[in-house]
């Protein structure tokens, strides 16, 4: 009592700064405690999850692998199927082993193929499981919403097609892009019809993404991309003449012909390029035509263009250009009249007055 009694008349007799300082002081200690032993519980819990998680991945593992490889010929092989699929709709309503189980069935899913990887698809298709990826779908969460659609997508539910192209449109952009990708993993440029309904742009990256997927397919019917071309979504539009060069769609040079005249300047570019890829002769006039309406980039791939599909008729046309400004039409230009008329290129070259001469012996000696 005496020392507390001193420590009090101490503390009274200090100047009150000092005062606040050693209130501050025991009061930040007493946080750096608490939070010292939160952290410990903290760290505890997690080991103890971690622990648990490790045991129960190992018990669904071997429980699958035990599955999978027994006898297949053996008579009680049905009954193995139900108890299996019965263990699993027995403990999959506890969020923490139904997220254990979906990952090992992905791990082993991604690890082996052929009839085994079938076997753990036809497990997840008769069990419980896709229940709770149904369920996300209808989800107030975005993020819940993704997941049960790249669960289906995982796992190749297509009877999950009615409930998921009707979020195509989903406001946020994660969604839609889980959406995207389940119609063209499972089914492949059937898949693309989402294109004539989407509102949103479609990414660079989606794009890519989209192309990725069809890449490897074979025996594929690809579908008529007509309306995409001509849809007022300009990314859509864009796509399908990705697809019109990757797939060579000769039918749909008359409307690549209308494009020429996009009001989107990437548009028209684009379909520069793709005319340029399959060489389309019939389009080589409307550009020639209209070549001055168009950006200093269009008229550099016009050039591209034509060093693929130039004719004698055009020499009046290239020999305009043989002295612009940009770099890359001249050489061009110069390339082509050299092909068409040597006379008149020779002639160039004993004209010192040409502002160019580095690049004319370029072109004479390759």
């Amino acid at each position: 009592m005496e020392t507390s009694k001193i420590i009090q008349n101490y503390f009274q007799q200090l100047p009150f700064e000092l005062q606040l300082v050693w209130i501050l002081s025991i009061f930040l200690s007493l946080i750096v405690v608490i939070f010292v032993i939160y952290l410990k519980i903290l760290r505890s819990s997690l080991r103890k999850k971690e622990v648990l998680q490790e045991e129960s991945k190992k018990r669904y593992e071997t429980l699958l692998l035990s599955f999978l490889f027994h006898e297949s010929d053996s008579d009680n092989s049905s009954n193995q199927e139900i108890e299996f699929i019965h263990i699993i709709n027995t403990e999959i309503n506890n969020n923490f082993n139904r997220k254990i189980i979906i990952e090992t069935l992905l791990k082993l899913k991604n690890e082996i193929s052929g009839e085994i990887e079938k076997e753990i698809q036809h497990i997840y298709l008769q069990s419980n499981l896709k229940t709770f990826a149904y369920q996300q779908l209808k989800s107030k969460n975005w993020y819940e919403i993704a997941k049960g659609i790249k669960e289906l997508t995982q796992f190749k539910v297509e009877e999950a097609y009615s409930q998921i192209q009707t979020l195509i449109n989903y406001p946020k952009k994660e969604v839609q892009k889980e959406v995207q990708l389940y119609l063209v993993s499972l089914f492949h440029f059937e898949g693309l019809k989402f294109l004539s309904s989407l509102k949103s742009d479609l990414s660079e990256w989606d794009q890519i993404e989209l192309l990725e997927e069809l890449k490897y397919l074979e025996n594929q019917e690809i579908p008529k991309i007509t309306d995409w071309l001509m849809s007022k979504n300009d990314s859509v539009v864009m796509f399908a003449l990705k697809l019109a060069k990757m797939y060579n769609k000769y039918e749909n040079v008359d409307t690549l012909i209308q494009l020429m005249n996009h009001e989107n300047q990437k548009i028209r570019l684009q379909v520069i390029l793709v005319l340029t890829h399959l060489q389309v002769l019939d389009a080589k006039s409307v550009l020639i035509n209209n070549f001055k309406s168009y950006t200093e980039e269009e008229q550099v791939a016009i050039f591209k263009l034509l060093e693929n599909v130039f004719e004698p008729s055009d020499e009046k046309f290239i020999t305009e250009h043989i002295h612009s400004n940009n770099f890359e039409i001249q050489l061009s230009a110069l390339k082509m009249l050299k092909v068409i008329n040597i006379n008149t290129f020779s002639q160039l070259l004993n004209k010192k007055a040409f502002e160019n001469s580095t690049v004319l012996n370029f072109i004479q000696n390759n």
